[in-house]
């Protein structure tokens, strides 16, 4: 071989080498969305808390851990339903408990599904039941395969589903777990805690009934810990980690008084963490994220345009550290869940503005009852006359119509600034953000609203919020930087 041979031969190479790196390079990424149900934010090592989540930790180092995610209902079906669409519960058709999705409603696993991805969801749904039916042609548009996934936990086909998926595709998996929902149900996947070491919120009562109960929560809450450890081998096993988005989160807060289905962070603020290609590792974010983010930053990153129906904001110029924030105001909104709420949320910085428009009423829910042990023995210290005033919140009648809090001094939101006259300003910009946000997306306190207590069937409901304006039609978003406001 003479020289001009070699050169050319050596040419050669180096182009197939920079050719199949730039192929590698532009291959899409793939996605595992992986939801856990009712787990709040606090509980979690990963977060500073008490139950131990040894994969979620490695996550974190690896990744971009959000301090300040919210869901927009404390409530399993609307949450999951907002996400899926990236709308407001009131806008997404489904805006209370069991409501199944309306099938003419856009989802973005459906847009990843017609450019080219395969789309899977497995373990829990709850976005299609009405009560009566399962009814998974709601999501046909937006899922290749529905895998419901058994009780206890809904994960344990995950590793054998990932590993018979079409290989010529990029994929997108929406992975549900059951953990962490009632009832409590041990295996040998996680450990088991003891009452004593429990770690008792304040404004829960500390009895041994309510430990036990917490016990068994923090039980399931550590076997989504060792699932996603599963995700993260098998990916690894097939090559695929580094080209692959993991994004945890979940649906609302822990199943007890006070926590799930309430706009207090307990309920409506929930863990996010993001890592993947380009992620930047070990870096925690501030900036306020809404789950409706979710579909947008999932699209930005497959490089699929967003649609304008959706209300949501991509989070990718904050993975990329191209912004600070991407937006200034939180909304979420309680509906009905077993009792009827109408309830909204805004937070502004470390500013909580809550209206309730159910004031007059308990502010109950299915886990603020006699039916579990840490409600049945809240229930017992209140007749006893020994509850904390923190823990009788429950028991209100009549409630604050308004509540304002500042969440860095006050996590627990125990002191209500309302009427002490000070903060004067912040309250009443955030009154206007509350209205505005009400106009923009056309949300409505019904006149008839659902009423029953338990669970009903969609021939059992009354009015939607937002009916009265067709709040299904409207994409505006509402506010969302605070020049929407002001």
């Amino acid at each position: 071989m003479n020289g001009k041979q070699y050169l050319l031969t050596w040419a050669f190479a180096l182009f197939v080498i920079v050719f199949n790196l730039e192929i590698k390079a532009a291959a899409p990424p793939n996605f595992i969305f992986f939801i856990t149900d009712d787990i709040s934010v606090a509980d979690l090592e990963a977060y500073g808390g008490p139950i131990p989540t040894p994969n979620l930790n490695k996550m974190v180092a690896s990744g971009v851990r959000f301090e300040n995610a919210y869901v927009t209902a404390s409530s399993c079906s609307p949450s999951r339903s907002s996400i899926i669409t990236s709308r407001y519960p009131h806008n997404s058709g489904s805006p209370e408990l069991h409501t199944p999705l309306p099938q003419n409603q856009w989802k973005f696993p459906g847009r990843l599904r017609r450019n080219g991805y395969y789309s899977a969801l497995s373990g829990k749904n709850h976005m299609t039941w009405n009560g009566v039916i399962d009814d998974n042609s709601r999501l046909a548009d937006a899922f290749d395969d529905i895998w419901k996934g058994g009780r206890p936990s809904g994960s344990a086909n995950w590793v054998q589903q990932l590993r018979k998926r079409p290989k010529d595709k990029p994929f997108f998996y929406w992975l549900a777990s059951h953990d962490a929902h009632r009832e409590w149900q041990f295996t040998e996947e996680a450990s088991r805690f003891s009452a004593e070491a429990i770690l008792v919120p304040p404004y829960h009562y500390d009895g041994p009934e309510t430990r036990e109960d917490l016990a068994g929560y923090y039980h399931e809450v550590a076997r989504t810990d060792y699932y996603l450890g599963l995700i993260f081998e098998e990916l690894e096993r097939q090559g695929l980690a580094d080209n692959t988005y993991v994004i945890y989160t979940s649906d609302n807060g822990r199943p007890f008084p006070r926590d799930k289905t309430r706009l207090y962070d307990s309920g409506s603020k929930v863990p996010l963490v993001i890592s993947g290609p380009g992620v930047p590792q070990g870096k925690s974010l501030e900036a306020l994220v809404s789950l409706i983010d979710i579909g947008p930053t999932i699209l930005e990153l497959a490089d699929i345009p967003i649609p304008e129906v959706f209300q949501g904001v991509s989070l990718v110029p904050l993975l990329l550290g191209r912004k600070a924030a991407v937006r200034d105001y939180i909304f979420v909104e309680h509906n009905w869940h077993t009792y009827p709420a109408n309830e909204r949320m805004v937070r502004l910085g470390d500013w909580v503005y809550i209206r309730n428009y159910n004031y007059l009423d308990q502010n109950m829910c299915a886990e603020s009852g006699r039916a579990i042990p840490a409600g049945k023995e809240l229930w017992d210290a209140e007749a006893a006359g020994i509850l904390q005033p923190e823990q009788r919140d429950i028991f209100l009648k009549p409630r604050p119509y308004e509540e304002f809090y500042n969440v860095r001094m006050d996590p627990n939101q125990f002191e209500n600034f309302v009427n002490s006259g000070r903060y004067a300003e912040m309250l009443n910009h955030l009154r206007k953000a509350l209205d505005v946000w009400t106009q923009d997306t056309g949300d409505t306190i019904p006149e008839n609203p659902t009423v029953k207590i338990g669970n009903v069937n969609m021939s059992e409901r009354g009015e939607f919020p937002g009916a009265a304006r067709n709040a299904t039609e409207i994409q505006l978003p509402g506010p969302i930087l605070r020049s929407d406001v002001e």
